[in-house]
């Protein structure tokens, strides 16, 4: 009893002079109600709007604007020095191009949150196309099987990374630079003296970039299913919010939302059946970055995955499985790197010495964070793949449509990413400052 008045006698001492003391009516009447600023939105309609706006860019919360804008200027940039940049074709050829990378930039996005970094995607991407063009060109095995085998085969070269580094302690640097080269010499291997064995343009893996959905329907169906389903699930979210009552969008604002992606969708729709329709290495994209953006929002483990990034000491004490978290986040950067292989063998209907080489790694790792994934960890979506690999292709195709020399092309995109780290890091500045980092 004692103890529990002394405990008492401290809290009151310790409280602010004008805080609201427990058991205290007439205090609990005076004390002002703390309202959550999102909660405005709907009483003070675009007002409320402007004032949250302007409450996340003061607390450096930037989302993705920085990268929507960079692609308008891109595009009005090159369009204005090249009438066949918006053209159907090129636009078409863009969507095709950056599915590589992308796949690619989806697994280096959940090293990323964890705040380190894999060095190997590049080299795991050779060994993939390799594998396929031995397995089912020179061993005539079956070309799914063969798929499947370079696809376990990423995963498996991914958690021994991952092994190496959550369990052994080394540093991920360190180990994947190691497997960088190491999968090098193994992909040079398995080609052998060759160095190229070409692929077959009508099988499963040359189809990847080279199938189009023909049909009109296809692509506005694509439009249609992305328009509702986008509506279906915010308008469920925010009903599942009010029956938690906590804070919600307004239905005006996911109406509002909902418009706009349908004007972009649709118009897309609309460009890619001006050429050959809706490209299969488009769809298998958009449907990879559906199911990763539903695991690490939606599901414990991804947020393991965002509460590792966040602090590891305060994880393991949380009671999460640290050194397996690690190694499955290298996995899955293994699995989409051999998948993003099939992809760039597709491109060129090869498997070459040249696979997963040149500037491929520094590209994917690029488009992981010109999209918004943070370098420090803890802050990133897998759609960022999407946004950042299409600022980089564009500005490759917009160059290339000048004539532009690809040195040039290199020091554009370095000074693009160069741009965006600064970003990241005022950024984060600035949120610690506002006090939300």
């Amino acid at each position: 009893m004692t103890t529990d008045k002394s405990a008492a006698s401290l809290d009151k001492a310790d409280a602010p002079a004008d805080a609201p003391q427990v058991g205290n009516p007439e205090a609990a009447e005076g004390a002002a109600t703390v309202v959550d600023p999102r909660l405005l939105i709907r009483e003070q309609g675009f007002a409320g709007y402007l004032t949250e706006f302007k409450r996340k860019i003061s607390g450096g919360d930037l989302g993705s604007i920085p990268v929507v804008v960079g692609l308008a200027i891109i595009a009005i940039v090159f369009q204005s020095m090249n009438s066949e940049f918006l053209s159907a074709k090129n636009i078409s050829d863009i969507a095709t191009s950056m599915v590589a990378t992308g796949m690619m930039a989806v697994g280096i996005i959940f090293v990323l949150l964890l705040g380190e970094i894999d060095l190997s995607v590049g080299s795991v991407s050779g060994v993939s196309g390799a594998l396929v063009a031995v397995l089912s060109v020179t061993q005539g095995m079956n070309e799914w099987l063969a798929i499947l085998v370079a696809i376990v085969s990423g995963a498996v070269m991914g958690a021994i990374h991952g092994f190496f580094f959550a369990r052994i302690g080394a540093p991920a640097f360190a180990v994947t630079l190691a497997g960088l080269l190491f999968w090098l010499g193994f992909m040079l291997q398995l080609l052998g003296d060759s160095g190229t064995i070409n692929l077959d343009g009508d099988g499963v893996v040359g189809k990847l970039t080279t199938y189009y959905f023909t049909d009109v329907a296809a692509a506005y169906g694509l439009a249609a299913i992305a328009v509702i389903g986008y509506f279906a699930a915010a308008f469920l979210d925010t009903r599942r919010r009010e029956a938690a009552g906590i804070p919600s969008r307004p239905i005006a604002d996911i109406a509002v939302r909902t418009g706009v992606l349908a004007v972009f969708a649709f118009a897309a729709a609309y460009m890619f059946n001006q050429y050959r329709g809706l490209p299969l290495a488009l769809v298998l994209f958009l449907i990879v970055l559906v199911g990763t953006d539903f695991l690490l929002r939606r599901t414990a483990y991804g947020r393991k995955i965002f509460a590792l990034g966040g602090s590891v000491e305060a994880s393991r004490r949380a009671g999460i499985n640290v050194t397996a978290i690690r190694i499955s986040v290298f996995s899955i950067a293994g699995t989409f790197a051999a998948i993003g292989g099939l992809f760039w063998a597709s491109k060129i209907a090869a498997a070459n010495q040249g696979s997963g080489t040149g500037d491929l790694l520094m590209n994917v790792i690029a488009a992981a964070v010109i999209g918004g994934t943070s370098l420090f960890g803890g802050r990133g979506r897998t759609w960022n793949a999407l946004l950042g690999v299409m600022v980089i292709v564009s500005i490759q195709y917009g160059l290339s449509l000048e004539g532009i020399a690809t040195p040039i092309q290199y020091m554009v995109t370095g000074a693009v990413l160069l741009a965006t780290v600064v970003i990241d890091s005022v950024t984060r500045k600035t949120q610690k400052t506002a006090g939300r980092a």
